[in-house]
């Protein structure tokens, strides 16, 4: 099944092996859910759902766009990741790339155009990034573009109050 394919296929851009139980991937739409039996059951019986078991994420002008839930499965198998002190979190959660000094450690990749997770210190995953350039090459300056920070939805869903 393509989707699981597609899915696993990003998972490794974070060197990351995930195994998806192709069955139980179901597209809805341009979305993607990993239900369990009984849940893919119930669904295939009623093909308006819009969401069920776990959102993986949707395709969306062509380019695959991930989860948190499905990040932070990726983020148990990761090998590229990069840990960042409570600065750079914050500015990272507020949308802003990571400069290379706020960085506290690296694992994996530290070639250009790698993808990364991005932890604060307590562990969590915050989102991802693509190094901009090898990080054993430069001093100071931004060390991973951000490409999705846990901090996205909140300003996506930013309404005027009143």
């Amino acid at each position: 099944m393509a989707e699981a394919e597609s899915i696993e296929g990003f998972a490794r851009l974070f060197g990351a092996e995930l195994s998806l139980e192709k069955r139980f991937v179901v597209k809805m739409g341009n979305r993607y859910f990993l239900l369990n039996w009984k849940v893919k059951e119930l669904a295939g019986k009623n093909r308006k759902w819009r969401c069920a078991g776990t959102y993986l994420g949707q395709i969306k002008g062509g380019k695959f766009h991930p989860s948190f839930p499905l990040l932070s499965m990726i983020a148990e198998k990761a090998e590229n990741k990069i840990t960042v002190d409570d600065k750079a979190a914050w500015l990272f959660v507020c949308g802003r790339d990571i400069f290379k000094e706020g960085i506290l450690k690296v694992e994996g990749s530290t070639k250009r155009g790698s993808y990364t997770l991005i932890f604060n210190k307590h562990g969590e995953c915050l989102g991802f990034g693509k190094l901009t350039k090898n990080l054993s090459q430069i001093k100071s300056g931004v060390a991973v573009e951000n490409v999705l920070d846990v901090g996205d939805f909140l300003r996506r869903e930013r309404q005027p109050v009143f």
